[in-house]
């Protein structure tokens, strides 16, 4: 036992420099940022000797108590934000906020790249850009660049459907069946009307919440 609170010191103390490498270090995870977070990992539990099946199972018990403590004071206002952080805005009414690309070590090609991956090459179309705690991106496009949705033309497309997995490789998926108030006599009637003696045969197959239309997918040959 007495590896323990080293161990779980040592948990803490690497989840506040990983916080203080700053969200651009999960964002990108370029060749250093990648370096950093292994070598990290390496040297601080480097000194901890595990020799037992207890001592694994004790400290793995002990990372997953702090791992909970630490996901209960998230839920509190004041204490998320020293823990995971706040959104940070990069680019306002098309606009990059150079300061807050300094102060998140986010390099402005790093932000153009990822402008780029989301589809928006031209910061002028952006309308805020955002760096989220968790390292993500989060764009949000000026109106008139926004992509057009049947609402903002006035019509209500019809309700195609949900398709549910009856059958994944041979396996009748039952919960699914349920779900559309469905059972296994009513499926094997189908497969029947389709030409499928038993699901032997059946490497995949759907079937639409809406009007219960199965389509069946068999093993390549």
């Amino acid at each position: 036992m007495s590896f323990l609170p080293p161990l779980l010191l040592i948990f803490i103390l690497y989840i506040l420099v990983v916080r203080l490498l700053g969200k651009s270090a999960l964002a990108q995870l370029t060749p250093h940022d990648f370096a950093a977070l292994f070598f990290l990992a390496y040297v601080a539990f480097q000194p901890i000797q595990i020799d037992t099946y207890w001592q694994s199972i004790i400290g793995i018990i002990g990372i997953a108590l702090i791992h909970y403590l630490i996901s209960i004071l998230m839920l509190k206002n004041g204490i998320k934000h020293w823990i995971i952080g706040q959104p940070t805005v990069l680019v306002r009414h098309g606009n990059i906020l150079p300061d807050n690309l300094k102060k998140s070590r986010f390099s402005l090609v790093e932000l153009l790249s990822v402008l780029r991956t989301a589809g928006h090459p031209q910061v002028g179309t952006i309308e805020y850009a955002f760096l989220e705690p968790n390292g993500e991106v989060s764009v949000i496009p000026k109106r008139e660049f926004a992509p057009l949705t049947p609402n903002d033309i006035g019509i209500q497309p019809p309700y195609e459907g949900i398709p549910l997995s009856v059958i994944v490789e041979g396996v009748i998926q039952y919960r699914n069946l349920r779900l559309i108030d469905k059972n296994e006599e009513w499926l094997l009637e189908q497969l029947h009307e389709k030409g499928f003696p038993n699901t032997n045969h059946i490497f995949f197959a759907y079937c639409i919440d809406q009007d219960h239309s199965l389509e069946v997918i068999e093993y390549p040959s």
